[in-house]
């Protein structure tokens, strides 16, 4: 009796708690579906409804003519709806197209696509990838003449889902350069710099998410387009860039050298030209371009020889020197208190002249010169510094600029030996972009133009931003010392340490540097090797730097490393550039006129000239069609030669009066500066350059 009463007691205990339970979850269900629903409903909407951003199409990078450097091609993933297409339509182009997917992507046969899309049918998919590799447009456009597909996404189902990728036209030309940028928005270069304006602004579309965590887009009333980034129009010339990389490569693999970089700049207007940055791969086979050294902080170097310029610049604006002031460099080596300055002649120079000093590249001639005048005062040579803007980044339009390093007198480690070192291009640190500024200004005149890369960010013919060339200093010294840097410069290449690059064709003007490498705390047998200068010399268009870092091999020196590549570069665009070759031949050929035969004529309007020569009885000779001429005599006559001033770049406008250079230069949009009397001596705008309208062009008459 007492065993039935214990059984009966446990069913119905567990038949109370089964009962509590099942309330309990019906309890709950209730909840759920009526107290909480749309709680539960939203969240399911969320997890498989949502709006997600609809990536723009990032913005173009050209080159200065127009040629594509990077820019985004769209490409597209295979997918459709299996359940759109009406039964009739699918049955009259499944065979059909399940044999031109077999035939395109030649991974399935006809019968497995068209049991692929069946299935999918059947089992009431909304989604089904056909394919997972990436097509072309023009095999897009081809795709939607198939059968289904031909009915578009309402009626065949088709989707079309975009990819765009990046794309670069002439591969890794000037990769570092245009550089790139992740998906987690790290990168560098123009991609990186400019990339607020590139990247457009994203959309935002309704997205439904599938089996196997895909996201079908659906159309929907709210979504967002995208707005397509803008484009940016470099400063960069393509040709250029290329023989810049070229040659710059063959030199580093001829002399198994770290890394090397080129600049190129035009001079009036500080654009950059071309930027090459080389550095031997990790595995030691080849190069690439893995740095901006020419522009970065990993650039940051002693300069050597070439920061030389800055001390003659200063010791002539101090009046302190004349070119042709002796200077005793001795044999070679000169003690400045427990340091041995030294230079790469052995037995030295003895007594040379200043000019001498600076084109033979004495270390003890130069630092004697400035230890002299400004050891007693050593933040006066600094002020020279800050004067050609070296103490301070340019403010380059790419990302990374390196910041220069000078030590200051008040510095624990400024030393007595600390400013002739200085002088000579050591216990500093600059780029060679920094470096090669200095020289494009005594190029330009003394005016320092900041070296620019992009002039223009635009959509279609919409202008959105536009840059122009910036004067930083209008003077960085007097014309007469300038002028006397640029013949010292000269001189370099006609009788000094780059007498190897010398040539008739055209003049170069530049200085070699050499520094030894600062490692762990020690100079090191390893070179930084560079040239930097400008051509042609007379009527500079380009300015250029070559630095290549840890030649091996004898003879490291900046004039037998860097210089070659230089010229290289310098000979190339010269024979490309036609306009260079036509200054060139008409300096050459600028009329030598006997003035007690004839009268002083250079150029001007034709019909002025003509009538002048006419009533003179002065033989003269044209058979061209040009309202603008300049003249050369032949044959004691004079002949006039075309001066092509309608062409939409800067005109020539040497040897003319102010009347017609004003005349010409205003009806062409620039703002016109103009200083002394007489003819046109000089223009600071190169002719046969392109210009911007209300740019300033500066002439010298005399």
């Amino acid at each position: 009796m007492n065993i039935k009463k214990s059984i009966l007691l446990r069913v119905r205990l567990s038949f109370l708690v089964v009962t509590m339970i099942a309330g309990a979850i019906f309890y709950r269900i209730g909840t759920i579906q009526f107290a909480e629903g749309d709680k539960w409903r939203q969240l399911s909407e969320d997890i498989h409804l949502q709006y997600r951003p609809v990536k723009a199409t990032r913005g173009n990078i050209y080159s200065a003519d127009g040629s594509l450097l990077a820019t985004s091609l769209p490409f597209y993933r295979v997918a459709m709806d299996p359940s759109i297409a009406s039964a009739p339509q699918l049955k009259a182009g499944i065979d059909s197209l399940a044999t031109l997917l077999s035939r395109f992507y030649k991974d399935r046969s006809a019968a497995s696509y068209k049991r692929l899309i069946l299935d999918a049918r059947n089992e009431g998919k909304k989604y089904l990838t056909l394919n997972r590799k990436q097509i072309g447009y023009q095999e897009k456009l081809n795709m939607m003449n198939w059968p289904l597909f031909r009915e578009g996404r309402m009626g065949g189902g088709i989707i079309f889902e975009k990819i765009d990728k990046r794309y670069r036209p002439f591969k890794n030309l000037a990769g570092r350069t245009v550089g790139f940028l992740n998906e987690d928005q790290y990168g560098v270069g123009l991609e990186y710099s400019f990339n607020e304006y590139l990247e457009g602004r994203n959309g935002e579309a309704l997205f439904q998410k599938i089996a196997g965590g895909s996201w079908k887009p659906l159309h929907d009333a709210e979504d967002i387009k995208p707005t397509d980034g803008f484009d940016i129009h470099t400063t960069l010339d393509v040709n250029i860039q290329d023989l810049a990389e070229s040659a710059l490569l063959r030199q580093l693999m001829n002399k198994d050298a770290a890394y090397g970089s080129v600049i190129v700049m035009e001079v009036a207007t500080g654009h950059i030209k071309a930027i090459a940055n080389l550095q031997r791969s990790k595995n030691g086979y080849g190069y690439g371009e893995y740095y901006n050294y020419a522009v970065g902080e990993q650039g940051l170097t002693e300069p050597g020889s070439t920061f030389k310029l800055l001390s003659m610049l200063a010791l002539l604006e101090e009046g302190k020197i004349n070119l042709e002031d002796s200077i005793d460099t001795g044999s070679g080596s000169y003690k400045f208190y427990d340091r041995y300055m030294r230079d790469a002649k052995h037995g030295g120079y003895g007594k040379i002249t200043v000019r001498e000093a600076f084109e033979k590249s004495s270390n003890v001639g130069i630092s004697k010169m400035v230890h002299e005048h400004f050891g007693h005062q050593p933040h006066r040579f600094l002020e020279y510094v800050s004067q050609v803007k070296l103490d301070g980044p340019l403010e380059f339009q790419i990302i990374g600029e390196g910041v220069p390093y000078f030590k200051n007198p008040e510095d624990k480690n400024w030393y007595g030996t600390t400013l002739p070192w200085m002088s000579i291009g050591y216990e500093l640190k600059i780029t060679p972009l920094q470096t090669l500024s200095l020289y494009n200004a005594v190029a330009n005149g003394g005016t320092f133009v900041k070296p620019m890369i992009v002039k223009q960010v635009s959509k279609g013919n919409s202008v959105e931003k536009s840059y122009r060339t910036e004067t930083l200093r209008k003077n960085i010294a007097s014309k007469k010392t300038i002028s006397k840097l640029q013949s010292l410069l000269k001189g370099v290449v006609a009788n000094g340490t780059a007498r190897n690059i010398y040539n008739e064709s055209y003049a170069i003007a530049g200085k070699t540097g050499t520094a030894q490498k600062l490692e762990n705390g020690r100079y090191t047998q390893k070179y930084y090797t560079s040239f930097v200068g400008y051509f042609p010399a007379d009527r500079p268009k380009y300015s250029a730097i070559v630095v290549i870092d840890s030649p091996k091999g004898f003879n490291a020196y900046g004039g037998d490393i860097s210089a070659p590549v230089f010229r290289e570069i310098a000979d190339k665009i010269f024979a490309q550039d036609l306009n260079i070759q036509e200054e060139s031949t008409r300096k050459k050929e600028l009329p030598q006129i006997d003035r007690e035969e004839f009268p002083f004529i250079q150029a001007g309007h034709v019909e002025e000239l003509q009538m002048i020569c006419n009533s003179m009885g002065i033989s003269n000779h044209y058979t061209g069609s040009e309202t603008w001429v300049t003249t050369k005599v032949a044959n004691r006559s004079i002949q006039w030669v075309s001066n092509a001033v309608e062409k939409p770049v800067v005109p020539d406008v040497s040897g003319m009066t102010l009347r017609d250079a004003l005349y010409i230069l205003e009806n062409k949009g620039l703002r016109v500066q103009h200083s002394g009397k007489g003819r046109v001596s000089t223009q600071s705008l190169p002719s046969g350059s392109r210009y911007e309208t209300e740019q300033v062009i500066k002439l010298t008459l005399r």
